[in-house]
Parts: C-alpha cells; sequence; structure tokens
C-alpha cells in the first residue's frame, strides 16, 4: 500500500500533458464598450491571472472577432444586446449565478460567461480560471461546456483581520490584498469581513506596511472593486456602555471609521471576547450604532452574537429579541454561545436569520479543536498551525447547515488557506465533495499536472493528525508524496507560498514523529537504569540523567529540521508568515510561530530530572526510596486498578466520548482534547499537557465495569487544563458526591477521593465532573488530564 501511495504521486508529479482541449492561446477578451467597473474587473481579473501562468497577455476589446478564440463576459442581458447568436439558451437566474458555455469540439474556439449580475460575472469568470488549463505557453479549456449555477448561500464570507495578533496579515501589502480577495471571490465567496483599529489588540505591528486605518480603506476599496460585501468585526469594549458619555464616545468613535470606509455592508458586535457587556445595554448601544451606521451607508446591516455570555444573560438577550427590534438584521452564532444551535435557532425569533461565525484557524481552545490529537504535535505545532482539515471542516460546514442562512469565518493568517477555500465552495454547492473541492484548488493554484497529487497531500496531512503519532505510520508516506510533488515542481511552484505550507507542514510532522520515536526510547532507557536504584543507589539517578541529556536526533531528522528551516524562511519571503518569535517577530509563540517549539522536549525529560534533583537533597534514604518508586509506577494503578491518560487517544478507555466529532462537531455532548497551559519543556509531564474536557453543563464522563463488588476503590486524579481559575466538582453515578466544587491546584498535582462503596457494589462505575452550572465564556470547566481507580486492599 505504501508503494503505491508514493506510486500515484510520482505519476501525477510527472505526468505527461493532459488531453489538450480547444486552444485559446490568440484568444481575446470581449467585454460590452458599457461594461461598469465591476465588469471590466472580472477582464483585467482574467487577462492577469492567465498571464501569470502562460506568459500570454490577451487583449481586451468589445468587438467579438470573426474567426479568432474569444472569451466574451458579461451579464446575461449584456450578451443578448452585444452578441445575440450567443445568448440562445442563456436567461438570467438566480442573484450571483452564472452561465459559462464553451463552443464544440471542432468549432472555432469560444467560451461565454453570462452573469445574472454583476457579482455573478465576476463569480463566473472565476469559474472559468478554474477551468483552463494554464501552463508556460498554453490555454486550453475543454469544449462543449454547458453550465448554469448559483449559489445555495446568501452569505459565503471570510474574515481578513489587519492586525498584529495575526499570523501574516499584519504584513501584508495592498498589492497582496487585492491578490487574495482576487482569489477568494474566484471561488465564490462575496464577503470579507475587515477589523477596526481600535480591537483587542496590540496598536502597532513591525510588519505594518500602512497605518491600520489607512489599510482598512484600502482593503474596503478592493473589495469594493470585486463588488465583495464589506463587513467589519466592531468588538464594543469600553468598561461600562450604561453610561450615557461612554455610548456617546463610542458612536463618536465607531462613526469616524464608517465615514472613512467607501463601502460597508454589515457590521457584526460580538457580545464578548473581547468586551463583556450585560445585553441590555450592548444592544442599547448597537440601536444607536445602527442610526449612525446608516447615515453614511444607509443599507448596512447590524449583526449581534450572544458570545460569551453566561445563561442568566443569554435569557436577557433572548427576552429583547423577543420584542424584535426592527434595527438588528440578524444573529450570528460563534465561538463561546453555550446554547446548541438546534435550540437557538428555536429561540431566536424567526425574522432574524443565523449567520455562522466558524473557527477555521485554531486547532487547540477553539471552537473545533482537532479530535484525538496527539500531544506531540499539539505542543509543538501548537495553536495556529497551517491546518489543512478538509474532512473536518466539511462535517462542520453540514452540522450547521440547516439553520443558517451563511457564513462568515473566523480567521487570523493564512494558516487556514485551505479551509477557506473549503467553506467558499460549500457555501456556492454544499453537495460538492471535499476530494473534488481540494482538486479544483491545486489545479488552479499549483497547476495541473500536480493538481491529483497536491489534492490527495492536503487530505493526507489532516490524517497525520488522527490518533497516535507513534504508530502513525502515514505520516513518513505523506512526507514521502510530497517530496516527490517537491522533486517533480517547477520553479514557479517552489517559490508558491501554498506549495510551501505544504511542505512545511508535512516536514514538520515528519520530523515529530521521528523525534518522538527517539525520545520515546530514551525515556525507556533511562527508566531501566532508575530501577537499578535499589541496588546501586544514587548512581543510578546520574546514569539515567546521562542518557536523558543524550542527543537523540537521527541524520534523517537533522535533515527534515534543516528543511524546516529553509521552509520557513521561503514563507517569510513569499507570504510573510511569521514562524518564529525571534526570526520573524512574530507577536507570541501561540500565534503561529511553532519553529520556536520545534524542539521542545516529547519526552519526560524535564520532568525526571526536577524530580531526579529534588530525590538528591533528600537526607532521608526511605524518602529516595519513596520518591524514585513514585516515578517508576506512575502509571500503575496496583492490583485490580485502572489508569487513563485522558487527551491520550492511546490511553482513555474508560473516556465516554459522546457522539464524536464527526457527528458532534460542535462537541455539546462529547468529549473533547484540550491543551493545557504547560509543555513537558515547561516541566510537565507529557501526561498533563493534554487533557479531556467537556463544554459548559455537559459533564466528562468515565465508565468502569466489572468491578470487585467486596473492595472498596478511591480515585487519583490530576486535574489539567488551561482554566485553572474554574472550580470543579466530582459525582459518582450521577447522584453520589465524591467531592463538592474545589479549586484546581495552580500546578497539576495528584489528587485522592474515597468512593463510597455503595458506588462500585454493582460492579459498574460511572464518574463525572463539572463545573458550577449556568457558566458562560468559552465553557471549558471540567478538565481532567490523569486519571487512577484503584483498588484499595
Amino acid at each position: 500500500m505504501k508503494n503505491l501511495w508514493i506510486f500515484a504521486c510520482l505519476t501525477s508529479a510527472l505526468a505527461p500533458a493532459a488531453l489538450r482541449g480547444s486552444d485559446f492561446r490568440h484568444a481575446v477578451i470581449v467585454i460590452s464598450h458599457d461594461a461598469d467597473p465591476v465588469q471590466k474587473k472580472a477582464a483585467t481579473m482574467l487577462t492577469e491571472e492567465i498571464e501569470k501562468r502562460t506568459q500570454l497577455r490577451l487583449p481586451i476589446t468589445s468587438e467579438i472577432p470573426s474567426g479568432r478564440p474569444a472569451f466574451v463576459l458579461g451579464t446575461a442581458d449584456a450578451i443578448k444586446k452585444m452578441a445575440p447568436r450567443l445568448a440562445g439558451g442563456i436567461s438570467r437566474g438566480k442573484a450571483e449565478g452564472f452561465t459559462l458555455v464553451s463552443s464544440a469540439e471542432n468549432a472555432v474556439p469560444l467560451a461565454v460567461v453570462a452573469g445574472n449580475d454583476d457579482r455573478g460575472v465576476i463569480f463566473g469568470t472565476g469559474y472559468l480560471l478554474r477551468q483552463l488549463t494554464m501552463e508556460r505557453q498554453r490555454l486550453d479549456l475543454a469544449p462543449g461546456i454547458q453550465k448554469s449555477t448559483a449559489p445555495q448561500m446568501a452569505i459565503r464570507g471570510q474574515q481578513l483581520g489587519y492586525r498584529p495578533k495575526t499570523n501574516a496579515y499584519d504584513a501584508w501589502s495592498v498589492p497582496m490584498w487585492d491578490q487574495y480577495m482576487r482569489e477568494l471571490a474566484i471561488f465564490g465567496t462575496n464577503t470579507v469581513e475587515l477589523i477596526p483599529p481600535r480591537s483587542d489588540d496590540a496598536d502597532d505591528s513591525p510588519h505594518f506596511p500602512l497605518p491600520k486605518m489607512e489599510m482598512m480603506v484600502e482593503m474596503s476599496r478592493i473589495a469594493s472593486e470585486y463588488d465583495l460585501n464589506v463587513s467589519v468585526w466592531f468588538p464594543a469594549m469600553d468598561a461600562d456602555y450604561s453610561d450615557p458619555k461612554t455610548v456617546d464616545a463610542a458612536v463618536k468613535e465607531w462613526a469616524d471609521v464608517y465615514s472613512k470606509l467607501p463601502r460597508i455592508d454589515a457590521i457584526f458586535v460580538p457580545g464578548g471576547d473581547p468586551g463583556h457587556t450585560e445585553p441590555k445595554y450592548l444592544l442599547a448601544l448597537l440601536e444607536k450604532q445602527a442610526a449612525s451606521l446608516r447615515r453614511y451607508h444607509p443599507h448596512a446591516e447590524v449583526w449581534i452574537s450572544p458570545q460569551s455570555f453566561d445563561k442568566a444573560w443569554l435569557e436577557e438577550f433572548y427576552g429583547i429579541l423577543d420584542k424584535q427590534p426592527a434595527w438588528l438584521t440578524g444573529v450570528v452564532y460563534g465561538p463561546q454561545v453555550r446554547e446548541p444551535i438546534a435550540k437557538f435557532r428555536e429561540r431566536i425569533p424567526k425574522r432574524y436569520p443565523i449567520r455562522f461565525y466558524p473557527d477555521i484557524t485554531h486547532s487547540w481552545r477553539s471552537e473545533f479543536p482537532v479530535p484525538k490529537w496527539d500531544g506531540a504535535l499539539a505542543s509543538t505545532e501548537g495553536r495556529e498551525v497551517i491546518n489543512p482539515r478538509p474532512l473536518d471542516e466539511t462535517a462542520v460546514f453540514h452540522y450547521f447547515q440547516p439553520y443558517i442562512t451563511g457564513f462568515v469565518t473566523y480567521s487570523e493568517g493564512c494558516n487556514d488557506d485551505v479551509n477557506k477555500f473549503i467553506w467558499s465552495s460549500l457555501g456556492w454547492n454544499p453537495d460538492a465533495h471535499v476530494k473534488d473541492i481540494l482538486r479544483d484548488y491545486s489545479h488552479f493554484f499549483i497547476g495541473p499536472q500536480a493538481a491529483e497529487g497536491f489534492a490527495s497531500g492536503l487530505m493526507a496531512l489532516e490524517q497525520n493528525w488522527r490518533g497516535p503519532l507513534l504508530s502513525n505510520y502515514g505520516v513518513d508516506v505523506t512526507l514521502q508524496q510530497f517530496q516527490a510533488l517537491e522533486t517533480g515542481a517547477t520553479p514557479q511552484q517552489k517559490l508558491n507560498w501554498r506549495f510551501q505550507e505544504a511542505l512545511y507542514r508535512a516536514y514538520y510532522d515528519a520530523f515529530i514523529r521521528t523525534r518522538l520515536i527517539t525520545e520515546t526510547q530514551q525515556e525507556e532507557l533511562a527508566l531501566s537504569q532508575l530501577q537499578r536504584f535499589h541496588t546501586i543507589g544514587l548512581d543510578a539517578l546520574n546514569r539515567a540523567e546521562t542518557i536523558l541529556n543524550t542527543d537523540m536526533l537521527t541524520p534523517i531528522a537533522r535533515e527534515y529540521r534543516a528543511r524546516v528551516f529553509e521552509l520557513a524562511e521561503a514563507l517569510y519571503q513569499s507570504i510573510h508568515m511569521q514562524l518564529s518569535v525571534a526570526r520573524y517577530k512574530a507577536i507570541a509563540l501561540e500565534r503561529g510561530a511553532n519553529l520556536d517549539a520545534i524542539d521542545f522536549a516529547l519526552n519526560n525529560r524535564v520532568w525526571l530530572k526536577n524530580r531526579f534533583e529534588e530525590i538528591r537533597r533528600m537526607s532521608s534514604a526511605s524518602d529516595r526510596v519513596a520518591k524514585v518508586n513514585e516515578i517508576l509506577n506512575w502509571t500503575n494503578p496496583g492490583p485490580g486498578g485502572f489508569y487513563d491518560d485522558l487527551g491520550n487517544p492511546a490511553q482513555e478507555p474508560h473516556l465516554v466520548m459522546g457522539r464524536g466529532f464527526d457527528k458532534d462537531p460542535a462537541g455539546e455532548a462529547s468529549a473533547r482534547s484540550g491543551v493545557g497551559n504547560g509543555t513537558a519543556e515547561d516541566g510537565w509531564r507529557t501526561s498533563w499537557v493534554t487533557h479531556a474536557l467537556s463544554l459548559y453543563d455537559h459533564p466528562l464522563e468515565m465508565r468502569y465495569t466489572g468491578l470487585d463488588r467486596s473492595s472498596r476503590y478511591k480515585v487519583r486524579v490530576v486535574y489539567g487544563g488551561d482554566m485553572p481559575r474554574v472550580p470543579i466538582r466530582l459525582m459518582a453515578n450521577h447522584t453520589i458526591e465524591v467531592h463538592p466544587l474545589l479549586k484546581k491546584p495552580s500546578y497539576p498535582t495528584p489528587q485522592e477521593f474515597d468512593i463510597p462503596h455503595s458506588a462500585t457494589q454493582s460492579g459498574t462505575l460511572e464518574l463525572e465532573w463539572s463545573g458550577p452550572p449556568g457558566l458562560g465564556g468559552n465553557g471549558r470547566e471540567a478538565e481532567v488530564a490523569e486519571v487512577w481507580l484503584i483498588r484499595v486492599p
């Protein structure tokens, strides 16, 4: 199987030229003499994108030539006036849709894009570009195309934040933003969401080519040229909106933004993160903001989300919406909304559509964390890693699709580029197959010869993150797949930032797996020396520590690491991606700067060396022996006991998973994996780095069967996670309290609690952890890293 996969990739990379379609090398681009600016933009987009890939500069004209290939662009009405003989069968349809027709095989090559409106011309031209086969001095289109299509979702948007917190956007110039918005439009995006100068960010970035307000104006202008809607994510961050002076100042501040932007079609105000305002004051503010906004942009919409609201505030929010304020356009469902989407839709008056705000950029501590992600990858690759997740994003889309009118994704940079195009494509056609979307993406952005191999590689990168890394041999195959593409790549492809991103991930994944294999062996060897403590004393610690200090990098691992650094530099040069704080001035490690984490410990060597130092300081021989035994028997629950390393997909057999990501991507009734505030590099045990969690009022559950009915048991537990200030409670069998709400230790520490005998007498035990009911915020309350169920002799 492995060899077949590599062969498939090689044959894709080295395949002969595909069968040629109709030759358009000598074509002209025809638009009406009275075409409006949007239609002219479509023609410019077509000629420029063709030239980039083919070296052919097609002229733009208003006359259809006789006997010469041509691309004819316009609205359906314009086509009928300009070329009635070409308009047969073309009629205006649904908004934003289009018809693409190409001539028969032996006729003079001709292709007609007839948009149902101006946007339809842009989107139809984008679709045409995706159908063309473009290589150096080659421009082909399949004959006999007859395609009429229109989008299924009204809102298909992407958030593009020019702010310091992002992992690349803050360094983008005006031409780079123009190119990216163009590419989004080519795949059917109809909305971009901007971020105002004041948000939960630093005021400046060393990467900014323009001040924030100037760039925001430019981005609004660019979007308007492509006829894309402009939404503004506008957080309400002032301390007290019950104060009329604060409200007046906010209205004035926001109006300054409204007045400067050439286009605003909507604003979206999150209820929290950032901001924390009681609904009655927040909606009163928005009513004033809506009136102010519409003085500058009369048809602009106003959207709000109850993000971070606790149960009481959410009920208050529902009560206000029940009065159906006319100034409000709709409601946004996104991160940190504590109500399941189905119930949320029931509670929101029908007059208000729901726009979805899916987090496509973060891989943990997020709305949709990677399921069952190995801790070695999670702790090194981090929260904003390059993250193509085609299957996961498709599952999320289809789960929420019945309830929403559209979406604007939450993005922090170009790490999530593939995910953006998955969403835009599904928003146009929810029935599209994800592999076909990736083929389309790869054909246009990478090239026709490498399209199949690159699409398969993107699917494989997602599979690299499935389950235990030690046993995931597919990681090595994925790298071999991309190395084959790399071998056959053209110079232009090697300079292509999307090609570089995929290579970076493939090499990084393989490097971490190679290290994990050797560092696992390293720890096993060190512990085998520690077992000799009872015979050779402290010298066993010294021998174990010598092993732990040994450089375990293999020659192949060094090659992988070097290539990762080369690709990081290439990505900084090509797309200004900031993969390191020290090298590229990323704002923080967790903001995509995973080059700085590439050498983080993957085993317990730092924790072990700290324990060794404790042992050396002990004056009592019996204390030393006890500490060594604790280390050696850490995961041993004793006879008749059970141990789970929650968050480790290979060691959590008693965790009740619930419906799982495919059926419950929102985690409404499923256990999730999480990542704590520390790493093995910080001295945490690897078993503390990851944990299991549940959201809001849904408990985290474990289930044991086959227990000794006559024995008593106790539970030892390590509470982990990233929310140490949220107290946690443990119940047995739904009704028996094992411990009340307790504050978690600031440092992961095992704690023991007796299990009442009545809870285990049936031979079955269910444990449930929960936080205080009704909380808001991110909902991560029950976070548990390790559990031992110990049979008491």
